[in-house]
């Protein structure tokens, strides 16, 4: 396994326990942390520089997420999907979304979906700096804010929990590839043309933009581990300078998120 150092402290605000998942997260889409593979809280805890209990209270967040699972006397594992859990996440997806947006473009008013594209411009920039975090959370507020204009509240529970239990996992070397900004430049596409009120372009796009993520996941599945010493794509924004110093104790964290 290698430094999670790297996944360290994000934002000052946080709680240690916030700052721990939130490095978890990152390692796991960076493709430090594999599917199937079972993470002791102490191990975790000691390439992260802090005590076990933060490590134990980010797994147990993860897991009522679905990202992990308890192992009794072990530790935690690192759940997998399956090509087939893929395939039908995508396709109830597609029977969602695709109706959705056209009745969206068709109805929603053009200053709401406006006020949507400094986030869809967002997701273009934070993939263009290789910060993947802030990828995925602005593409996650994007699409599920798009959705809510529907006034279906259940409908856009249900499509998070979809987008939960279909993460990327591995995402490196796709972004290293240019991959992610093909697809987060659809957003401001899906966007232009759901403003303009053209409800079939719109479904067509967000049906492309699916087909899009889902061959994302299969590349990234292929992904093969990083070895020591490969450069890596920044995963958190705000500790993406390579050598930068980092707190290497919860102590240190603390005093760190304290003094900012």
């Amino acid at each position: 396994m290698g430094d999670l150092k790297q996944y360290g402290l994000v934002r000052a605000q946080e709680r240690l326990r916030d700052q721990v998942g939130h490095a978890l997260r990152a390692a796991l889409i960076a493709g430090e942390l594999r599917p199937g593979q079972v993470y002791s809280a102490p191990g975790l805890a000691a390439d992260l520089g802090v005590s076990a209990t933060p490590v134990r209270e980010a797994m147990l967040d993860l897991a009522r997420e679905g990202l992990v699972e308890p192992v009794r006397n072990k530790g935690f594992r690192i759940t997998e999907v399956s090509e087939r859990d893929l395939d039908q996440y995508t396709e109830l997806r597609t029977l969602i979304e695709v109706p959705t947006i056209g009745r969206i473009a068709e109805t929603a008013d053009r200053a709401r979906l406006e006020a949507l594209r400094p986030v869809a411009e967002e997701i273009v920039s934070r993939a263009r700096e290789h910060d993947l975090i802030g990828y995925l959370e602005a593409d996650r507020r994007f699409h599920l804010a798009l959705l809510a204009l529907s006034g279906n509240d259940r409908l856009v529970e249900t499509v998070g929990e979809l987008r939960k239990r279909s993460r990327l996992y591995g995402l490196t070397g796709l972004d290293e590839a240019g991959k992610l900004v093909t697809s987060a430049e659809e957003h401001l596409e899906l966007l232009d043309l759901m403003a303009a009120g053209d409800a079939r372009g719109a479904e067509d796009c967000m049906r492309r933009h699916l087909g899009h993520v889902r061959s994302l996941w299969a590349d990234a599945r292929d992904e093969p581990l990083a070895h020591p010493g490969e450069p890596r794509a920044r995963t958190a924004g705000t500790l993406a300078r390579t050598g930068e110093p980092r707190a290497g104790t919860a102590g240190a964290l603390a005093r760190d998120a304290a003094a900012r």
